[in-house]
């Protein structure tokens, strides 16, 4: 089992996840720079051109097409490898075809956006997606280390249904924020609340347009820091009795990208009125969003699974 997985499937497997999260940044930069219509709505040509016009908003959107396209090919090809050579592990086809998936509608979703114009609320969607493209091609990743440790060590442990469901419930909010914060983005309203943590100077502002919006996302993103916090306590007083820790370790990195997560927003909003800082931190922050959103998938499947690999 040790030596199931050749260099080229490692190399491949690794590619997919690293330029999947590269694309996801590129989509960010494109959209906090406005650069959506770089192109017209021409696609997949750019302005009617193969090779584009000079220009930064449309030498930033074709980036993010190429980008895309390249990444979908290896994406492809990991996908073709699993199935060609790890058919017999229908988890592994589960996360290679996720992610093939995933990368398909949200390629399909942009080009929408570039051809009809759609409303905010679902162009957020096209971040939860990229998310999930991520996160299945990080458990992809994961799968492979598992099974390359599982001759060396394996052990039945039961997860208790409580700590599952708070998981999956924590893996849902997670999905409320992330949409939350993207909705955010597309509808420019950023600016709602000035200032943190209070709201405009307010405790609880004005429920209303952006100040509304953005103070919802302030209130789910610190429910989602209770939830992480609860969890962490549950599963570490879990595995202390059962001498674990490979969980622990998760609902930590969890905890530790929530918090860097919540004082990442509070650091955009005060840089909002310096142009440069303000797109470096939202890259930061989303940097964050996908780490904390890989890591929570990774760990509702294998609360799922009634062992550690």
């Amino acid at each position: 089992m040790i030596q199931l997985f050749s260099f080229r499937y490692r190399l491949l497997t690794w590619s997919s996840f690293i330029g999947m999260f590269f694309v996801l940044l590129a989509g960010a930069i494109v959209t906090k720079t406005g650069s959506g219509r770089g192109c017209g709505d021409d696609w997949p040509l750019c302005n009617g051109k193969f090779v584009p016009a000079y220009t930064l908003e449309s030498m930033i959107e074709y980036s993010h097409r190429m980008i895309t396209g390249v990444v979908g090919l290896l994406v492809l090809a990991t996908f073709i490898a699993t199935w060609r050579y790890y058919k017999s592990h229908k988890e592994a086809l589960y996360y290679a075809g996720g992610t093939l998936f995933f990368t398909i509608i949200q390629a399909l979703m942009g080009a929408a956006a570039v051809m009809w114009p759609q409303q905010p609320a679902v162009m957020a969607l096209h971040f939860g997606i990229a998310l999930l493209a991520v996160a299945s091609s990080m458990l992809l990743v994961v799968w492979m280390y598992q099974m390359q440790k599982e001759k060396v060590s394996y052990r039945a442990v039961h997860i208790p249904t409580h700590i599952r469901v708070i998981v999956w419930g924590t893996w849902v909010h997670s999905c409320i924020v992330i949409y939350l914060g993207a909705y955010i983005r597309h509808t420019k309203s950023d600016a709602g609340c000035m200032g943190w943590p209070l709201c405009n100077g307010q405790v609880i502002p004005y429920m209303y347009g952006a100040s509304g919006i953005v103070f919802i996302h302030r209130v789910a993103a610190a429910l989602l820091l209770v939830l992480a916090i609860i969890l962490f306590i549950l599963v570490r007083r879990h595995e202390a009795k059962s001498n674990h820790s490979e969980l622990t370790f998760s609902t930590t990195g969890l905890l530790v990208f929530v918090t860097a997560q919540i004082f990442s927003g509070a650091w955009l909003t005060f840089v909002m009125n310096d142009p440069d800082a303000y797109l470096f931190a939202s890259l930061v922050h989303n940097v964050l969003a996908t780490f904390l959103f890989s890591i929570l998938t990774t760990l509702s499947i294998r609360s799922c699974k009634r062992r550690h690999l």
